[in-house]
């Protein structure tokens, strides 16, 4: 039997409710995640069989965390198999390798990123001859992302642009089935196609999940809504978890009002709301509170704790970002110092990632470690981005933005004019780069030595494959780290960089990468596949970031955006002045109800201390402009605020590093 003791009555009740369609309004900190970890574990105690369970969230981070929480409850249960609980794009990945081949598309098919989609557009918009000034690559791509996931609705809102919007998007989608590709927005478009017009894929994929869980709904966005519509159709047993005062995404296709449309998708909706915070304490929740009771059309929550009161929340004002700067590094010190608190349980919080320097130059010159969630991310460097490339090409040969990223990496004598050539012949033949090198009657107009190279590149690709194919019993990572050394590749990433140690740096990023290759979980003993799954997780895992050292002292820099799901024992909010938060765009796009959102998502991510801070001035574009308070101030309670302004402050800079001074001596650091 499974405990469910340690629930309040409210987690209890949403665990109890299996059947039928739920919804569960999760305030900030309350539990959710326990929820869905208990529900499912209660469903196997009550004997559903696990292999009908599909629970779907939007971070692999997420899945993997709900994963380990539910198989340590489940095991002890004493179930033998495991649910599903992935992404969205995880399981549309899943339902594609399956059944694509109804769709024209061969079971092999690769993923493109955002930097493969850009190297598509520049493909299509190589065959136009333009006068003036090319379009902007990276705004076509908003374009066609915007029309795969709003359909109609978006194409009547771009006028005089949506004739030519239509034709790029039909040649985008050519370029990537010749190529064999999908990108993000497809996986999940092609499975509801798959559903639409295949009436025996959809009746196999409704009998097998019967039971479906959906994590931060308020996240979805339309097509997600239709996926989940089709899968829950005949069971009708869906549960969402979400809060409509935490959705905070509308910017990358999120729609609060899914939440709402749930209980008109699905008759008789049972809603639980979950308000008792175990992360704050009352003071701050009841500031959070006073401020989104101002949103309209909102489920009404309120949050309360058994945490206390706690102390004010404090409000301080300061005459421009870089003594707010100053100011924030000297209590970060003093909470280290003095209270005991150590950098790492310390977190400050902005509106936008331009804010941060004036925090990163104050921490450094204090001596303060920090790190900036949402730096360079490991899979944006070039040697990283160049190995996934040969894979792909491995998997899929007929993968032109792969292929011609390598094409010439390490340099192997094949000129960028002689790839604008073989474009053009993969244009007029109607096939992909690869089957026109592969071909030397195309090849006519290129020189004997040109021929040559591209017939060596061609001829070590499929060597490579071969050897990958028809020895299983030889590990991945060491057939791909020899073609590494064989090609030049690794000798002349070392030679590229002037600094040695860059140099080591790049070489150890790619053998890490590579050899992650055996590590792969596959039911097959085929290499290729192996290697497709791989891929899928490469792809899949864009939430991934830089590995930090969880044991690594640092003070967290973040937005506010990527701050959700995260809680600090002390948070620094900067620069609440109107044109931050609320963003000045708000005001002409309408938004101003999910920037106060996005200010209750950073509140509700304290826990015991919150600190607010505006200017009186900042800097913009080299000029120095007055700045006034957020309006978002004046709607939280001044009974729970205490406020603090240096110019009324006999404490000046000079007096607090004095003070430092002294405590560091007596406590016999430097």
């Amino acid at each position: 039997m499974i405990d469910l003791g340690q629930l309040n009555p409210q987690q209890l009740q949403a665990v109890k409710t299996i059947n039928g369609p739920l919804m569960v309004l999760a305030g900030a900190g309350t539990g959710k995640t326990r929820v869905i970890t208990y529900r499912i574990a209660h469903m196997i105690s009550e004997g559903i069989a696990p292999s009908n369970i599909l629970a779907v969230t939007f971070t692999n981070k997420a899945a993997k965390e709900m994963q380990e929480r539910v198989c340590s409850v489940v095991v002890h249960g004493g179930a033998k198999s495991k649910p599903l609980i992935c992404t969205f794009h995880s399981f549309c990945v899943r339902i594609l390798r399956l059944y694509i081949h109804k769709l024209g598309y061969k079971p092999n098919f690769v993923i493109y990123d955002e930097s493969d989609q850009i190297g598509v557009i520049k493909k299509i918009l190589s065959a136009y001859q333009t006068k003036g000034q090319r379009p902007d690559p990276a705004k076509i791509l908003s374009l066609i992302s915007k029309i795969k996931n709003y359909g109609s609705e978006y194409i009547s809102m771009l006028g005089d642009q949506a004739d030519l919007c239509k034709s790029l998007l039909e040649k985008y989608q050519s370029v990537l089935r010749s190529c064999n590709a999908v990108d993000f927005d497809d996986l999940i478009g092609l499975v509801i196609d798959l559903f639409k017009n295949n009436e025996d894929v959809l009746n196999e994929c409704q009998d097998k999940y019967r039971y479906i869980m959906v994590d931060e709904y308020q996240d979805t966005n339309k097509l997600q809504f239709k996926l989940l519509n089709y899968l829950a159709a005949r069971h009708k047993n869906i549960c969402v978890v979400g809060d409509d005062d935490q959705s905070i995404y509308a910017w990358r296709g999120a729609q609060i009002s899914n939440i709402k449309d749930f209980e008109h998708a699905f008759t008789n909706v049972k809603i639980i709301k979950l308000e008792q915070n175990y992360r704050s304490t009352n003071t701050i929740l009841e500031a959070a509170n006073h401020l989104i009771r101002n949103n309209t059309s909102r489920y009404l929550k309120r949050l309360w704790s058994q945490k206390g009161s706690g102390e004010k929340i404090l409000i301080a004002v300061y005459d421009d970002e870089n003594s707010e700067a100053e100011a924030i590094a000297r209590r970060i010190e003093y909470d280290r110092l003095v209270n005991k608190i150590p950098w790492s349980k310390q977190a400050v919080l902005f509106r936008t990632n331009a804010q941060s320097r004036a925090i990163e130059m104050a921490l450094r010159k204090s001596g303060i470690r920090y790190k900036l969630v949402g730096g360079y991310c490991f899979f944006n460097r070039r040697e990283i981005k160049d190995i996934i490339a040969y894979l792909k090409v491995l998997v899929n040969p007929d993968d032109d933005v792969s292929l011609l990223r390598i094409a010439n990496v390490p340099p192997r004598g094949i000129s960028e004019s002689s790839i604008r050539l073989l474009l053009q012949k993969s244009h007029e033949n109607h096939c992909s780069v690869f089957q026109v090198m592969c071909q030397s009657h195309l090849l006519n107009l290129l020189t004997e030595r040109t021929r040559s190279k591209i017939s060596e590149f061609v001829s070590s690709i499929e060597n490579l494959r071969q050897t990958i194919t028809s020895s299983e019993s030889l590990s991945l990572s060491k057939c791909i780290h020899d073609y590494l050394v064989r090609s030049g590749y690794l000798d002349d990433l070392t030679k590229s960089e002037k600094d040695p140690e860059l140099a080591s740096s790049r070489v150890n990023n790619v053998l890490n990468l590579v050899n992650e290759i055996d590590n792969v979980s596959c039911a097959s003993n085929k290499p290729l596949e192996k290697l497709e799954i791989f891929l899928d997780e490469l792809s899949l895992d864009f939430d991934r970031e830089d590995e930090m050292d969880n044991d690594t002292n640092n003070v967290t820099l973040i937005t506010m955006h990527s701050c959700k799901g995260l809680e600090f024992p002390v948070v620094n909010i900067v620069g609440m002045e109107e044109g931050l938060l609320p963003h000045a765009h708000s005001l002409s796009d309408g938004t101003i109800e999910e920037e106060r959102r996005l200010f209750y998502v950073a509140i509700t991510r304290a826990m015991e201390l919150l600190r607010i801070s505006y200017c009186r001035s900042r800097k913009k574009a080299n000029t120095t402009l007055p700045s006034h308070p957020s309006r978002f101030l004046k709607e939280l309670p001044s009974s729970h605020l205490e406020y603090d302004d240096p110019q009324t402050n006999p404490a000046t800079p000079e007096v607090v590093e004095l003070f430092f001074e002294q405590i560091r001596k007596s406590i016999g650091q430097s």
